[in-house]
């Protein structure tokens, strides 16, 4: 299964969160959605955003000041 990549650089909270989501609702279950983003506040609005819908934040990484999340889609939701 690929991995779908959504550039969020420059936008700010709520907007990365929100877009990710939109994102992952036209994903299958199971497919991996890598995000890029800026805004410090993301680490905490993604961490809460998988707790509370049960999407896997696989992986996580803050590199110059951008940092990238790699979210797996629930099985049970379709697409």
């Amino acid at each position: 299964m690929g991995e779908t990549l959504l550039d969020v650089k420059g936008l700010t909270c709520p907007l990365p969160v929100l877009k990710a989501n939109k994102a992952l609702r036209s994903l299958p279950g199971g497919a991996r959605l890598t995000v890029l983003t800026t805004d410090p506040a993301s680490v905490a609005d993604f961490r809460a955003f998988c707790k509370e819908t049960g999407h896997a934040l696989v992986a996580f990484g803050e590199e110059a000041g951008a940092y990238r999340f790699v979210i797996r889609k629930r099985e049970d939701t379709p697409a």
